[in-house]
């Protein structure tokens, strides 16, 4: 095999493993989430947006995204959390804890964050 092809297989391979990747590289409305979140429960996600609240202490922190179409707490165990303002991009677990009338109770668990 030579290099070219090699490079080729690799590539492919790659683009093959991601593909099954549930919204690898994607963001998702945060508002697609609150709308329907037992579809989404403990699935990889990623959002975008606004840091409107935070708290952090030791490491440990929680704060809030907004991307212009809703709200959602983010909860991370190392890092600490942004200062308000700041524009993040998170992926991690999302869960929702319960749904009554309106309100939609639902955290994202950092895994990763990044500059969107």
């Amino acid at each position: 095999m030579t290099a070219s092809n090699a490079v080729r297989s690799l590539l492919v391979i790659s683009s093959l493993a991601f593909a099954g990747c549930k919204g690898a590289g994607s963001v998702t409305k945060i508002h697609t989430l609150l709308d329907d979140p037992t579809r989404y429960d403990h699935q990889i996600v990623r959002i975008a947006g606004t840091v409107t609240h935070s708290v952090g202490i030791l490491g440990y922190g929680g704060y809030s995204v907004d991307d212009g179409t809703g709200s959602l707490t983010v909860v991370t165990e190392g890092g600490g959390a942004p200062r308000d303002g700041a524009k993040v991009g998170v992926e991690g677990e999302f869960r929702s804890a319960f749904t009554l009338g309106t309100t939609s109770g639902a955290v994202l668990m950092e895994h990763r964050r990044y500059t969107p």
